[in-house]
């Protein structure tokens, strides 16, 4: 059975959409990757660190679906990462609230002896250091680094940002991040920048407008399938992320053939994850509905024309 490794937020969350507000509910981007991934029959070990003040049931939640919480550290006294958002009725963006770093501001990884060995590592959106600070725990190369980052860190942290990407193998940003990262609006222009950075695959995000993945001169796109409702696009990239790492352990196939599966999964899971408000649709996905999307994803790109 394939071993990933998960590094990245456990979070409270609280969301207003059109459609409604939340209150306080379960976030972070290792909840999602975590619950995407967990879809696969693989070996899962979240990395993180949350306060007292996360409720009990959060973390039960996650233990319940097999996943390894014992690299997470609980603060005596602490408070957990918060974030506060508000999407606007086009659902593609949204202004950030309130964002109180609290116990993540210090976040010290500690990767547990018996991942340290990890065949897949998904490092997820934080301060690069912690990310370094994972990779240099490794007892061994993974046969795979996976990088999310945001704009965040290239406005605050480049220089750190630059020296983790040449450690990594993938990395998944937006269309924006890679025009910001590359100076380049081309998209196309911007894979081949990133790809002299150090990774051999790039995957650009475009939120309802798919993906794209990069490997030398080689391009794939995934669409994002067509939805009737979006109610909350809150840790769609994440779940994006882990669907794909999560495949990728599984297959133990780090071929671009097969990253354009791992991409289609990912992609297939993001879609769900939009439904409902925040980890609420992952938490009660079935297989069959997950096989049943995944033809809805066939039917929609496949088609047949005689070429000479």
């Amino acid at each position: 059975m394939g071993k990933l490794l998960i590094v990245g937020s456990i979070a409270i969350d609280e969301i207003e959409t059109p459609f409604g507000e939340t209150g306080r509910i379960l976030g972070g981007a290792a909840t999602f990757i975590g619950l995407a991934a967990n879809q696969f029959e693989i070996s899962s070990g979240i990395v993180s660190i949350v306060g007292e003040d996360l409720p009990k049931e959060y973390l039960s939640l996650l233990k319940e679906r097999h996943i390894d919480l014992s690299g997470v550290e609980v603060v005596k006294g602490g408070k957990t990462f918060y974030w506060k958002g508000r999407y606007h009725n086009d659902m593609n963006t949204r202004d950030t609230l309130v964002t109180e770093l609290n116990t993540l501001a210090d976040f010290n990884p500690i990767v547990p002896n018996h991942f340290k060995d990890a065949d897949v590592v998904m490092l997820g959106n934080l301060n690069p250091s912690v990310q370094m600070g994972v990779i240099n725990q490794m007892e061994q190369r993974p046969k795979l680094i996976i990088l999310d980052t945001m704009n965040f860190w290239m406005d605050n942290a480049l220089n750190d940002l630059l020296d983790v990407i040449k450690k990594i193998d993938v990395i998944t940003i937006n269309d924006e991040e890679a025009r910001q990262l590359t100076n380049e609006y081309s998209l196309v222009k911007a894979a081949e920048k990133i790809h002299e950075m150090g990774p051999k695959y790039v995957v650009i995000k475009k939120g309802e407008h798919g993906a794209l993945l990069f490997h030398e001169k080689d391009i794939f796109f995934a669409p994002a399938l067509p939805l009737e409702e979006v109610f909350d696009p809150t840790g769609a990239g994440d779940t994006f992320a882990g669907g794909f790492a999560g495949y990728l352990t599984a297959t133990n196939d780090i071929s671009f053939e097969n990253m354009k599966n791992a991409i289609i999964y990912g992609s297939n899971l993001a879609s769900f994850s939009v439904e409902k408000f925040g980890t609420e649709r992952m938490q009660n996905l079935k297989k069959e509905e997950i096989d049943k999307r995944l033809h809805q994803f066939k039917a929609l790109t496949q088609f047949n024309i005689e070429l000479e």
